[in-house]
């Protein structure tokens, strides 16, 4: 008797994630099996449901984060641009405004569901107290900026509005204009 095969949890997310990317909340468990290369058991019998699929993609997400902001901010050269780079990378899976604007399509969905929206915030969380641990650790002597903790949600709060903004009315790099907006807030926050 052949043995089951296992299908690779990290390659459904994967799919999960470029089939949200494609056709936002609209889409089907059928689409991640399909772009997996598995049957939609496969999915299933995994995730149970969509949601189930949505709360792991989310957790996932989350445990990545930490490192994702760790690896962009130790690649930069000083203190302001290990920042500005964490966030940077926090919204480089964005892709294009097309699959922004499907990306936030689904963050719409996942906000009126209390599991999702716990989930969301536990992320939220997460990249805060990493972006405050990176402040904090090359704040220096020089700081002169708002306590770390507020100027982290200073932070989060344009890079989520312009990240927004950029999804509805895309002009340039959302790369190019989250660094812009950054340095434009943090001109002031660290000495000569």
């Amino acid at each position: 008797m052949a043995r089951p095969r296992t299908v690779d949890r990290q390659r459904l997310l994967d799919a999960a994630a470029v089939v949200i990317a494609r056709e936002g909340p609209h889409f089907t468990l059928a689409g991640v099996a399909a772009e997996a290369g598995v049957s939609v058991g496969s999915v299933a019998g995994r995730f149970r449901s969509k949601h189930g699929l949505l709360v792991a993609l989310s957790e996932a997400a989350t445990a990545r984060t930490a490192t994702v902001l760790r690896e962009a901010a130790e690649a930069a050269p000083t203190p302001r641009e290990a920042v500005r780079e964490a966030l940077v990378a926090l919204y480089a899976g964005l892709g294009n405004a097309e699959t922004a604007a499907n990306h936030l399509a689904q963050l719409g969905v996942d906000l009126v569901d209390a599991t999702l929206r716990d989930r969301l915030g536990r992320h939220y969380a997460a990249v805060e107290d990493v972006l405050c641990e990176l402040l904090t650790a090359r704040e220096g002597n020089a700081w002169a900026g708002p306590p770390p903790r507020q100027a982290v949600r200073v932070l989060l709060a344009v890079a989520n509005g312009a990240a927004i903004d950029w999804s509805v009315r895309p002009r340039g790099e959302l790369g190019t204009r989250l660094r812009e907006d950054i340095d434009l807030i943090t001109k002031g926050w660290w000495g000569t």
